[in-house]
């Protein structure tokens, strides 16, 4: 088909009426010029020229509609065949829905272990092969557009409106730095006072119930409060120099002691990918490995239940504490530049960035420094300052949360993604990653994935905020929870009924 020599050679229409006896020729002479197909004066050559080009017609018809036929055939066939053969893989992969959940198998009651991967931002679970994570998802039940974080999206409030189901403006930890504006003192990332912790954390509740917790490092469970000592063994303070593997290996062998010892909560906690977001911004290799390197020890951990035969039977919830976003200098905002509106000390700024939170001394009011700083930010005169909007609290956003404590400043920024607050000009060029800002940005959704007996294998749900976890964790382990910001009847949303 592809050389000319493989072409048909056009017949010259002045031979084919001396040849009648080719069908083709006289087909091509019948529907050219039938007056000259024939000779008037040879009567007996018309009937007989006819007669072949009816009988080579009738053939040729007859041909192609056994051709169209037999294709016709073939392809319903075809089809009919790759239906039926798809339709028990189909079956197969997408299970019937589940109407209760798994009855347990070894261990006596319901075990949750919860486990944090600090900064996993959604998303980053399709950057590199993840299958030990993609088996939790598989057999499990996830937030199919992410975990939507508490604001501020900050390690610690975060972490903590996780296991109390709380706000920060009601647990009163409202960011990762701050001040007690009556004493003056300030919260660190060290302070495990109780003070400061409020609420009522997990495993405070589950001892509450009379059962045993674990706690392999989140942030406010060295702090005893309540019923929770902190007990050896099953309360380790925080090191971050502590590898990844140890962590995983201490908390499987919770499930080597007696079935009656083993604790019915435990967490679990990884500074990973967050580090690494932080110096090198989302879309850093640095972040793909160290996304592998989590998939690993998820691995690691699946692993050693199978060994013990408790795999099916703990409830596995795997949550990020917030996203991340790229930053570089371009996108700075100066407090400086505001100097012909208002000066702003920088004693007075207790945060600049990603949450920009102000408390002015006695006798400046701080609607007068809000309108004065929005005002300058307006102007169009402050390098990038159409991205920032100062608020008095109590004027920002319901669905932030962020006014029911003394401890939130009176004057709040929120920065548009991507942008930082600094005091003044620098000569620094650097880019790196940040999170903090409103927990509408997409990119400060984390992850959430549920594995064990009452999450259905396979499931998809809407993205939801993460106070909602401490009532599913209570259901699962059925116990009484302490009151909260979560909803009642949430968790029948999300987990299978018992059995």
């Amino acid at each position: 088909m592809g050389s000319d020599s493989a072409k048909p050679t056009p017949v010259p229409l002045t031979t084919q009426e001396e040849d009648p006896s080719n069908p083709s020729t006289a087909l091509l002479s019948f529907n050219t010029d039938s007056s000259s197909s024939s000779s008037p004066k040879d009567p007996a050559h018309k009937p007989t020229t006819t007669t072949i080009i009816f009988i080579s017609l009738l053939l040729i018809t007859c041909i192609a509609l056994s051709a169209a036929i037999a294709f016709a055939f073939l392809f319903f066939s075809s089809y009919s065949s790759s239906s039926s053969s798809s339709a028990p893989a189909t079956s197969h992969t997408s299970s019937s829905p589940e109407s209760q959940a798994r009855p347990l198998t070894k261990l006596e009651r319901p075990v949750v272990l919860l486990i944090s991967s600090d900064g996993f931002r959604f998303g980053y679970q399709f950057k590199t092969s993840t299958p030990n994570i993609g088996r939790l998802i598989c057999n499990g039940t996830e937030a199919e557009t992410g975990l939507i974080p508490v604001f501020p999206t900050l390690t610690f409030p975060n972490h903590y409106s996780i296991v109390t189901g709380l706000y920060p403006a009601f647990h009163g930890i409202i960011n990762n730095h701050f001040l007690d504006p009556r004493t003056g003192e300030a919260f660190t990332m060290g302070s495990h006072e109780p003070k400061w912790w409020l609420g009522e954390p997990l495993w405070e509740t589950v001892v509450n119930n009379g059962l045993k917790a674990a706690t392999y490092f989140w942030p406010g469970s060295e702090v005893k409060k309540g019923s929770w000592t902190c007990p050896d063994k099953f309360c380790m303070n925080y090191n971050s120099s502590v590898p990844f593997e140890e962590r995983v290996d201490t908390v499987l062998s919770y499930f080597d002691l007696p079935v009656s010892e083993i604790p019915q909560f435990m967490t679990l906690y990884f500074e990973d990918p967050d580090h690494q977001g932080h110096q090198v911004g989302p879309d850093d290799p640095e972040i793909t490995e160290a996304v592998a390197r989590i998939d690993r020890m998820i691995g690691r951990l699946i692993e050693g239940l199978e060994k013990r035969g408790v795999f099916e039977d703990v409830s596995i919830i795997m949550v990020g504490d917030h996203g991340m976003v790229g930053t570089c200098d371009k996108k700075l905002i100066f407090l400086d530049d505001l100097n012909p509106w208002i000066e702003i000390p920088a004693d007075w700024v207790l945060s600049h960035s990603p949450l920009l939170a102000i408390r002015p001394p006695p006798g400046v009011k701080p609607a007068d420094v809000v309108a004065k700083m929005n005002e300058g930010l307006k102007s169009g005169k402050v390098e990038n300052g159409k991205n920032l909007i100062v608020y008095l609290k109590e004027e920002l956003p319901g669905r932030l949360h962020y006014v029911a404590s003394d401890r939130i400043p009176p004057v709040i920024g929120l920065i548009e993604e991507g942008f930082k607050v600094e005091q003044k000009r620098t000569k620094r060029k650097e880019c790196g990653g940040a999170h903090g800002y409103d927990n509408a940005v997409f990119s400060m959704r984390t992850i959430f994935i549920g594995h064990g007996p009452q999450f259905a294998r396979g499931r998809k749900v809407p993205s939801f905020e993460n106070i909602q976890i401490y009532n599913l964790v209570t259901s699962i382990l059925q116990i009484q929870g302490a009151s909260n910001n979560g909803s009642a009847v949430f968790q029948k949303s999300i987990l299978l009924p018992s059995p």
